[in-house]
This record gives C-alpha cells, sequence and structure tokens, in this order.
C-alpha cells in the first residue's frame, strides 16, 4: 500500500512538471511569434501573424480584379524542323564500352524482305532490315524509312485550310497534283487513293479511275501506288481495269482484303504487280493472309503488309503494339510469312481526326502546327515500330519526319 503511495506521488509530481513545461513552452511561443511579428513589420512594413482574423471586405462587381491572360508566344510552321540537336551523339559501343556486347547485343540472320515499287533507275525499294527499326548496332536499316505523298483522283472535301493552301491550285487536276509534289515537295513516290469510285461517296466508274490513273503516270515518272477505295466489290472492278491499263510497270494496287484477295491476287501475279495486304490491327489475321496470298501463287517479296494503323492517341498504342509483335516474330523467330515490309497511311488517319480539324483556340493552339506536329509524331512512331513506306500529306510534317530520319542514319 505504501509503495502504490508513493508510486502516485511521484507520478503526480512527473505531470506537475509537465504541465509547467507545457505553460513555459506555450509563452516561449508566444513570445517568438511577437518578435517575429515586430521584425517583419519593422523590415517590410507588413504582419504575417494576425491574431484575430478580420472579415474581408466583399469587393464590389467593378472592384474585382481581372486576370489577364498572357499572350502565347506562335510559332511559325516555317520554324519547324529546324531546330538542332543539343547533344553530341556518342556511339553505343563508346558508352557501353565496359560492358560485354553480349549483354546488349541480339544479333539476328533473318531479314526483311526487300519489296520493289516501280521499275527502271526511279523505282523505290522498300525493306530489306536485319535489325529492328533503328538498331543500327545489331544490323542495317536496309532501304530505310520511305515516304509517299498522297493525292486522290477528286478533290478533298473535308481538308482544313491549313493543309489545302499547299495544294489548292492542282486540286482540280490529279496529274498537276503529283507533279507538283514531285517537282515542289521532292515526292519519291506518290500514292493515289481512288475515293471517288467509293459507292458511298460519289460512285465513280471505272473509266474515270483510268482517265486519272493514265494522266497521273503520264506526268511523273516515279513509283506509283493505286489504293483503292476499300470497298473490296468495287475495288476487283476498278483494279483489273486499271491493271489492264497500266500493264507490267510495277505500280503497287490495293487494298488486298480476306474478301477480295483471291481476284486481285491473280490480277497482280498476271501483271507481276506488288500488293498491299490490309489487315484490321492483328498479327494473326495479317500473318492469315500473307499465308493465303502465297498459297494462291503470289511470292511473298511482292507483298507489302498494312497493319491498319491509328493515328496519334489510343488507337497508335494498338498499331505500335501489333507490328512490334510481327517484327519480333520475322526477325527472332524465323517467321518467314512476316518477313515483309510494313506500309502505313499516315496522312489519311491522322487528318480524319477532329483534333487535326479543330481551328486554332487557347487551349489546342494553332491549328497547322498542331496538324503538322500530329502527322509527324505519327509516322515517327510508326518508323520506331518497323513502318518502311509512310504515305503523307502535309508537306512540312515530311519535312520534320524526314530530318529526324535522317539524324537517326547518320549516328
Amino acid at each position: 500500500m505504501q509503495n502504490e503511495k508513493e508510486l502516485l506521488k511521484s507520478l503526480i509530481d512527473i505531470l506537475s512538471d509537465l504541465r509547467l513545461g507545457l505553460k513555459s513552452l506555450h509563452a516561449g511561443i508566444e513570445q517568438l511569434e511577437e518578435g517575429i511579428e515586430r521584425l517583419e513589420t519593422e523590415l517590410f512594413n507588413k504582419t504575417i501573424f494576425v491574431e484575430e482574423k478580420e472579415e474581408k471586405e466583399k469587393l464590389k462587381v467593378e472592384e474585382k480584379v481581372i486576370s489577364v491572360k498572357k499572350e502565347k508566344k506562335k510559332t511559325k510552321i516555317e520554324q519547324i524542323a529546324k531546330a538542332e540537336p543539343t547533344n553530341i551523339y556518342r556511339p553505343l559501343s563508346e558508352r557501353a564500352k565496359n560492358i560485354s556486347e553480349s549483354l546488349y547485343k541480339d544479333v539476328t540472320t533473318e531479314k526483311i524482305r526487300e519489296v520493289v515499287i516501280g521499275e527502271g533507275e526511279r523505282s523505290l525499294k522498300v525493306g530489306g532490315e536485319t535489325c529492328l527499326p533503328f538498331y543500327l548496332f545489331e544490323g542495317n536499316m536496309g532501304n530505310g524509312v520511305k515516304i509517299a505523298m498522297e493525292i486522290l483522283d477528286v478533290k478533298p472535301e473535308d481538308w482544313p485550310e491549313s493543309l489545302a493552301k499547299y495544294f489548292s491550285d492542282v486540286f482540280h487536276d490529279p496529274a498537276l497534283w503529283a507533279k507538283k509534289c514531285v517537282e515542289v515537295y521532292g515526292a519519291e513516290a506518290i500514292c493515289l487513293y481512288l475515293q471517288g469510285t467509293d459507292p458511298n461517296y460519289l460512285n465513280l466508274d471505272a473509266e474515270h479511275a483510268k482517265q486519272v490513273v493514265k494522266k497521273v503516270t503520264d506526268s511523273v515518272d516515279v513509283p506509283i501506288i493505286i489504293w483503292g477505295s476499300g470497298n473490296s466489290e468495287k475495288d476487283v472492278k476498278i483494279i483489273k481495269e486499271v491493271a489492264e491499263l497500266i500493264g507490267g510497270k510495277g505500280i503497287a494496287i490495293g487494298p488486298l482484303l480476306e474478301s477480295n484477295y483471291r481476284t486481285l491476287a491473280a490480277i497482280a501475279m498476271g501483271y507481276n504487280l506488288p500488293v498491299i495486304a490490309s489487315s484490321p490491327i492483328d498479327v494473326n489475321l495479317a500473318k492469315q493472309l500473307n499465308i493465303l496470298l502465297e498459297n494462291m501463287g503470289l511470292s511473298l517479296d511482292k507483298i507489302i503488309m498494312d497493319p491498319s494503323i491509328g493515328a496519334l492517341g489510343y488507337g497508335i498504342e494498338y498499331a505500335y503494339s501489333v507490328m512490334e509483335r510481327i517484327r519480333i516474330a520475322s526477325l527472332y523467330y524465323n517467321d518467314t510469312t512476316l518477313q515483309s515490309p510494313f506500309v502505313c497511311a499516315v496522312g489519311r488517319e491522322v487528318w480524319a481526326t477532329k483534333e487535326a480539324q479543330l481551328p486554332t483556340d487557347d487551349i489546342f493552339g494553332e491549328q497547322e502546327t498542331r496538324g503538322v506536329l500530329m502527322e509527324a509524331i505519327t509516322a515517327i512512331v510508326l518508323s520506331l515500330a518497323g513502318g518502311d513506306l509512310l504515305i503523307m500529306r502535309h508537306p512540312k510534317a515530311i519535312e520534320l519526319s524526314q530530318s529526324f530520319f535522317d539524324l537517326l542514319m547518320a549516328n
């Protein structure tokens, strides 16, 4: 009992000392606040500690502060693609000189097939890589990334002014349009979309297509790709007559779909033409179509795969993944049916998005710069996934993309 009383007394003494200490601490804090307040008042004529909060007077409507938006600095479209790299490139062998090559090199003996479009000195070769895109420390890029400029058989109705202004003077004549692409913008190939033959659009006949194709082929000497409307039945009728007209000039035809590949493959074999084999963003479907074409008797070195890409945004992630898986399977798993180069319809996909069509505003910025960057970034991303032939629209986007490819290939 005596021990309990002593313990209780000791506990009371400890609590009393603690209370006195807290009082002293509180007093010290108050003195510190007063000292800081006096110091702030003397030095800066302001007080940071206010014991009593005074209710702020409500501002009248005319007294309210109006926020002033700073004018955004506009970037001229001519400035795009002019920036120089800020860092000096060092080869991987130098950066990894203390690491065994076996840890970062995975050299393959496989190769992407080379497909030739056109004939003669101006023919265009695509494919031929022995490594993953731009992995120059493991192999070579074959023929590198090629760009074809897109033209239509009819005047486009949905192109924004920021794009149309570069071609509006030649919209009325596809032959002049193709000629301008080659002579003014340096196009190394032309992709002619027969959009006007679409039954759900203008439903123009084969005679129209033949006239346009003849005028275009006569006006330029670069390789040409004839791309149908995408309607499988109509494309068979149109491309059959167009092939009879152009004969064996090595012009690529497409798209070959699962629903019409038999007829179009027979036409291609008859005139020795390369083809665009289109599948809906799927590894197995792309492989299946290539196998079906090979079983028809079409040589695999005549096939260019169209994986049906998406523009910058959610769609491009899936397209990138599919293309990457195909390229890895072809180079590292000896899948010969997938060793075909890729063609990507970049311009058509990008400029169909609402983001590329929206006018200039404070949120999305200047329309032309936005559209150019969207197309260029889409092209660059797809090239990193294995894109060999990119079909593009805007001259500035092509210039920007090409500068990137040149930089990677030079290093």
